[in-house]
Order: structure tokens, then sequence, then C-alpha cells
């Protein structure tokens, strides 16, 4: 790889600003200066930029719990976005499907796109649950309603999961992830969601993680992501 994408893809600036910094003679390789933005790195070679370690990552995985206000995107004129919550060393994460701006709990972000594209296809039924309220009581006829598929116009549901937890309280576990979904779903019973968090995706869940926090995924959730993955 060259020197320049190392830097880069590193998110120690774009192209041009990682030439500069070559230029100025602030990158060493094995603890040597170098001036040549085209050096070809090897996995063994140790860089560095005045002075502080630059190791590549080729992949990051991350859970965020993400908080109301917050939008599922890489930048907004209008709103924050949850890219500002993430401390990462790649410049190319994304969140893995989206959380509406109203819309808490659990979002995966990686830059790894063949799982994303993987987790995403509803083919592949990745579970997602919900945990909703809503501003009138739940039909009672509701679970077998989802279990067998909503006429939402556009296009009909997959069965669905959907636990009563009180009159107007409910877990609700999909395999999709169409716009608005979730409450789409609901109002076809009757009900306007009032609350909805993400509980889980696939495996992943929220215990330990405050609103607004994020953490590394652990190599055996990793493999627990990718394990149905078809390989290459």
């Amino acid at each position: 790889m060259r020197l320049d994408k190392y830097l880069a893809d590193m998110s120690l600036g774009t192209r041009s600003e990682v030439k500069e910094l070559i230029r100025k003679g602030k990158i060493t390789v094995n603890g040597k200066t170098v001036k040549d933005a085209s050096l070809q790195i090897k996995e063994s070679d140790s860089v560095a930029c005045e002075g502080q370690e630059v190791s590549y990552v080729e992949c990051e995985y991350y859970l965020l719990n993400k908080p109301k206000g917050y939008i599922c995107a890489l930048e907004d004129k209008r709103h924050p976005v949850i890219m500002e919550l993430i401390r990462s060393r790649r410049k190319d994460l994304v969140p893995v499907g989206r959380l509406d701006l109203d819309t808490e709990g659990a979002i995966l972000l990686t830059n790894d796109g063949q799982l994303n594209h993987f987790l995403l296809s509803p083919k592949n039924h990745v579970p997602k649950t919900y945990y909703a309220e809503t501003d009138k009581p739940i039909p009672e006829e509701a679970p077998e309603l989802f279990e067998k598929g909503l006429d939402l116009g556009d296009f009909t549901s997959a069965p669905a999961r959907l636990k009563i937890l009180g009159e107007n309280k409910a877990e609700l576990t999909i395999h999709e992830g169409k716009f608005h979904q979730v409450k789409r779903m609901f109002e076809k019973v009757g009900c306007t969601v009032t609350c909805l968090r993400r509980l889980r995706f696939g495996e992943l869940t929220l215990d330990g993680l405050q609103t607004g926090e994020f953490r590394s995924l652990t190599e055996e959730e990793i493999k627990t992501l990718k394990k149905d993955q078809p390989s290459d």
C-alpha cells in the first residue's frame, strides 16, 4: 500500500494533506524520515507521524447506543450526526442501516462493506429487537397480525414477533429495516409510537452502554456476525 493512502486511511488527512506532511519530513518509516508519498508500506513496517506511531487497521466495528436527536449520516446541516460520537482511526466508517432522529438504541458502525451488505439484506434474517411505547392500547390481536405480515402499501412486512409488555408497551423483533417500518407497523393496528428504542441488533445488546456511549466489538462478536456470511 502507498504511504499516502496508508496515512489517509488512518484519518491523518486527505491525500493532499498527508502528502504535505510527508514533504515536510514529519513521517518516518522504520525510524527513518521519508519524503516519497508513493513508498510501498509492508505489514511489518513501523510508520510514525511526528514520533507518534500510526498503526494500520483494515476494518473497525463499533456498537453505539444512539441518543435521540442524532441522525444516522456522515454529515448534516440541521442536526448532529452519530459520527460525532465515535472516535475511530478509519475515515470510511459508516452506520449499518439507520435509526430515525427520534429513535434511540443499538446501531452498528463499520467500514466492512461486505458485512454491511450482508447484515442489511432481509434474506439473511438478521433479527432486530425494539422496545416501543404507543399512544393507545395495543390491540390483543396485534401479535397474530404482526406474525402474519402487514400490508403497508408499498410492501408487506415479513413475519415479525410482537410481545405485549403492557397496555401500551411492547417488544418487536423484525428481520427487515425499511423506512419508518416499525412505526408504520404499529400505525397499521391503530397505534402511534411515542417512544422507540432498539435493544438488539443480531446478537449485539446494549448491556453496559449508556446513551451516547460506544464500544468496539470483541473478536467473538465479529465472528458471530460473520458466521453465516458467504466466504469469497
